[in-house]
C-alpha cells in the first residue's frame, strides 16, 4: 500500500462522506417531520414503561399455555399444507422438469405476485374474507410458505446433475418419470431443510399475525398492550422468545442433519 493511500492522506473523502450522511439524515428528519425532542419530553413515561416490563407477572404463564400451543399448531399446520403445494409448483416452475418454458414462466409469475404481499397485508385481507380466528391465521401462513418455499426449491432444481435426466430422456422415460427418479432424489434433502426453515420462520410471524386478528398468542399479546398490563406483555415477551429459541435450536440441528 502506498502512503498517499492510508487513511491519513484520504482524511477528506471521509469528511465528505460524513458530511453526505448528515444531510441526507438531516433531509430525512425534515420529510418524515420527525420530532426528536418528544423521545426526551416523554423520558418519564419510558422510565415508567421499563419499570413494569422488567417485573414479568410469572402468575399468567399458566394463560399462556393454550394459545402457545395454538400458535405452534398454526404454524406448523400452515408450513405443512404450504410446502404440500409448492412442491408440484416447484416442479412446474423450471424448464428442468417440464421442458416448457411458457408453462414455466406462468407459474414464476404467481410465485412472484404471492411474495409481494406482505404477511400482515396478507393476514389482514383474509380475516376480513374469512374472519378472525386460527383458521385463518393457518391459511395466511400456508399462502406465505407457498410463496417462500416455492421459490427456494425450483431454483435448488435448477443446480442439479443433468446426466440422470439425459439418460432418462434417452430411454424414452416421461416427464413425469423424470420428476420422480431423476430430479427428486437430488434435491430431496434441500427440500426437507427448507421446510423446516420455513417452520422456524413461521413460528416467529405466526405470534404477529394475532395483532389482526389470525389467532395465537399474539392475540393475547396485543390486547394486554391496548390494556397497557405491561406486566403481562413482559411474560409473553419472554415466552414467545424462550419458544422461538427452543424451535430456532431443533430446526437447526435437523437442517444440519439434512445436509
Amino acid at each position: 500500500m502506498k502512503i498517499k493511500e492510508t487513511v491519513h492522506f484520504n482524511w477528506y473523502k471521509h469528511l465528505m462522506t460524513l458530511v453526505v450522511l448528515l444531510m441526507l439524515f438531516q433531509f430525512s428528519v425534515v420529510i418524515t417531520e420527525a420530532d426528536f425532542q418528544k423521545v426526551f419530553t416523554n423520558s418519564d413515561q419510558i422510565v415508567v414503561f421499563l419499570s413494569r416490563l422488567m417485573h414479568p407477572d410469572f402468575g399468567y404463564f399458566s394463560k399462556l399455555i393454550t394459545p402457545l400451543i395454538k400458535t405452534l399448531q398454526m404454524s406448523l399446520l400452515g408450513t405443512f399444507l404450504g410446502v404440500v403445494v409448492a412442491i408440484p409448483v416447484s416442479f412446474l416452475a423450471t424448464p428442468v422438469v417440464t421442458g416448457n418454458n411458457f408453462v414455466s414462466m406462468i407459474c414464476r409469475f404467481i410465485l412472484s405476485l404471492v411474495r409481494t404481499i406482505p404477511t400482515l397485508l396478507l393476514a389482514a385481507l383474509l380475516v376480513a374474507i374469512f374472519g378472525i380466528g386460527e383458521a385463518t391465521g393457518v391459511l395466511t401462513i400456508a399462502i406465505f410458505t407457498f410463496g417462500m418455499v416455492s421459490q427456494l426449491m425450483f431454483q435448488s432444481i435448477e443446480t442439479i446433475d443433468f446426466e440422470p435426466i439425459e439418460a432418462q430422456l434417452a430411454v424414452g422415460a416421461t416427464r413425469t418419470q423424470i420428476a420422480v427418479w431423476a430430479i427428486a432424489p437430488q434435491v430431496f434433502s434441500q427440500f426437507a431443510s427448507y421446510s423446516f426453515y420455513a417452520f422456524e420462520v413461521n413460528v416467529r410471524a405466526s405470534t404477529v399475525l394475532g395483532y389482526v386478528g389470525a389467532g395465537g398468542i399474539g392475540v393475547i399479546l396485543n390486547s394486554s398492550l391496548a390494556l397497557m398490563t405491561y406486566e403481562r406483555v413482559s411474560i409473553i415477551i419472554l415466552t414467545i422468545l424462550v419458544t422461538v429459541a427452543i424451535v430456532d435450536k431443533i430446526s437447526e440441528r435437523v437442517r444440519g442433519a439434512l445436509a
